[in-house]
């Protein structure tokens, strides 16, 4: 894992995200709006891996398309090497998306099937005017292909050509093309294969090492998350109610929810198997339509209080061994140690 610097590359404040629903047909109005991301705060320092995991649905996804701008933000504040990058023209932007580039959840359709390998890894030279003579941006294309284990003699393939780790390398390879200082991973080994996903996630590591590279990295599987990042944000029902270096967050969770992600976690040995009280959440997700008032946790948490996590939205503050987290009745110890052996994960 990559040391943290100290030096902040991005500062988010309050960042808001709600896509309206509307009913009518010709005289549109709208009638609710889905909170995505409703009030998410974080910083993001330069040189580390940054993960952020949650269930489906909570807004981790939208959060990564916020911070690269391929959505508008609905309010709040996204400052990228000191400059407020939320609401930027597009005109303003290009130059800067030069620095943040994204690697997509599904390698097959994000790739132009019409459109061969060097067309798609060559084409941000093409966008920011930075190699137009063909013969040198060929040759830096197959240096690419080479650089994230690719044949590079297979420059003129189509993307149907290629296995899905294949494709997602190819991804890779065009999100570094012009040398970002951010790279924003939207589940890039979800689709893949166990075998094949461990490649990726060992590609990305070494790119980092020689890169330079800050990585925002969003997943579902805790294991991976725990290899990659140096510090995890969790989140559930677009708001973050965790944040912590990876081992803390591992060892010693806070939060009732991260407590009960860890506890679904398969451990391998037995005795510590039989040992583990596994945490089995009540209802489902409440809808990011109509999110629970206050503490948005509190309808699924055991902790929860009537009178004060229904009533007192809890702040995102520091507890007990260094965690952030956004609650009234934060985990003690001797509840750790029943839910999450330190063999878990």
């Amino acid at each position: 894992m990559s040391a943290v610097t100290g030096d902040r590359l991005i500062e988010v404040r309050d960042l808001v995200k709600h896509f309206p629903l509307t009913s009518g047909i010709v005289f549109r109005r709208q009638v609710g709006a889905v909170q995505a991301v409703d009030g998410v705060s974080f910083d993001v320092f330069r040189g580390e891996t940054l993960g952020i995991v949650g269930e489906s649905g909570c807004g981790k996804s939208t959060t990564a398309r916020l911070l690269t701008r391929l959505l508008e933000p609905t309010s709040g504040e996204i400052h990228y090497r000191g400059r407020d990058i939320a609401h930027m023209s597009r005109n303003a932007l290009k130059p800067l998306r030069r620095d943040m580039q994204m690697i997509f959840q599904d390698p097959y359709s994000s790739l132009n099937p019409r459109k061969t390998v060097g067309s798609i890894i060559g084409e941000p030279f093409i966008i920011h005017d930075v190699e137009r003579d063909d013969g040198k941006r060929k040759k830096q294309v197959q240096e690419l292909m080479d650089l994230v284990g690719l044949n590079p003699e297979h420059y003129n393939r189509f993307p149907y050509e290629f296995s899905g780790g294949q494709r997602q390398r190819i991804g890779v390879a065009r999100a570094i093309a012009l040398k970002p200082k951010l790279v924003v991973a939207d589940e890039p080994v979800s689709a893949l294969d166990v075998s094949i996903q461990a490649q990726i996630v060992n590609l990305l590591q070494q790119l980092q090492r020689d890169l330079g590279l800050t990585i925002i990295f969003i997943a579902h599987d805790l294991s991976v998350v725990r290899h990659v990042c140096d510090r995890i944000a969790v989140m559930y029902l677009g708001k973050i109610v965790e944040m912590a270096d990876a081992d803390a967050l591992f060892d010693h969770p806070r939060h009732p929810y991260t407590g009960a992600l860890l506890s679904a976690v398969p451990v391998p040995d037995p005795r510590l198997a039989r040992e583990k009280q596994r945490q089995v959440l009540g209802g489902d997700v409440p809808s990011p339509t109509n999110p629970p008032p206050a503490c948005r946790f509190h309808t699924r948490c055991p902790k929860a209080r009537e009178g004060h996590c229904n009533v007192e939205e809890p702040l995102l503050e520091l507890k007990e061994g260094g965690n952030l987290a956004a609650c009234h009745y934060p985990l003690t110890d001797q509840e750790i140690a029943k839910r999450v052996p330190t063999a878990a994960v």
